[in-house]
């Protein structure tokens, strides 16, 4: 439903041991989401955006503090039940785009479906539909190198509509491309939050990427320090 929260993180800790040093990468955050939003997370390196989008989109669990996904605690989840959750309910985008070399593009799209056991030929129709769907219907069969980065990078967010996700999670999906390339990317991004409604949690540094969001946290030293109003993906 619109409005309604999807993600919530209260006072979340997130904290590692360094032989006898504590390092803080979160330190008491909290942050709401709402269905269809897009947000940016913020920060210098070392601020710990990455960490935060880690725990949000549970990759990670927090050390302290309580993150919910649609109404349900993350640390009352077993390991198999988080791992529903990121399968069913978040697409993640990587910044290194994490493609199998030696598979073509629709083999790369088709894995996260591989996992939810989807029969074979409705996972080649899916994988084909999205690679369609971010404009590389004449590159089905290609393999990663013989892709330029931003072909890669839409393989990528194929991939991660495949699963048709509530949530898309995408970590510096710009920060490997050229700057035409990276507009182009997030266009798109753009484009799947407005057009299909797709929440968007995406952590980036730089600040006319991050821009391109509805609302923008700034993170430093583990802590929420402001949040703004950004373009809403208008370019």
């Amino acid at each position: 439903m619109p409005n309604e929260t999807i993600i919530e993180a209260k006072d979340v800790y997130k904290i590692f041991e360094l032989g006898a040093e504590k390092v803080y990468a979160l330190n008491g955050v909290n942050l709401e989401v709402r269905n269809g939003e897009f947000v940016s997370i913020m920060g210098p390196s070392g601020s710990g955006k990455t960490t935060f989008l880690d725990v949000l989109s549970c990759m990670e669990r927090p050390t302290q503090g309580e993150v919910f996904i649609k109404g349900r605690k993350v640390s009352r989840m077993t390991d198999d039940e988080l791992a529903r959750v990121r399968g069913s309910t978040i697409g993640f985008v990587f910044q290194t785009f994490n493609l199998i070399p030696r598979f073509n593009a629709v083999e790369n799209v088709m894995l996260p479906l591989w996992f939810k056991r989807v029969p074979v030929q409705e996972r080649r129709k899916k994988a084909m539909e999205a690679l369609k769907a971010v404009g590389l219907g004449d590159r089905l069969w290609h393999k990663p190198s013989q892709l330029s980065g931003g072909q890669r990078q839409r393989v990528a967010i194929a991939r991660a509509l495949a699963v048709e996700p509530e949530v898309i999670v995408a970590d510096e999906p710009t920060g490997n491309l050229d700057s035409v390339s990276g507009t182009q990317i997030l266009d798109l991004i753009a484009d799947l939050h407005r057009e299909q409604g797709k929440t968007i949690l995406m952590v980036t540094h730089e600040k006319t990427v991050g821009a391109r969001a509805e609302k923008i946290v700034r993170l430093m030293d583990g802590k929420i320090v402001g949040t703004e109003n950004g373009s809403g993906g208008k370019k």
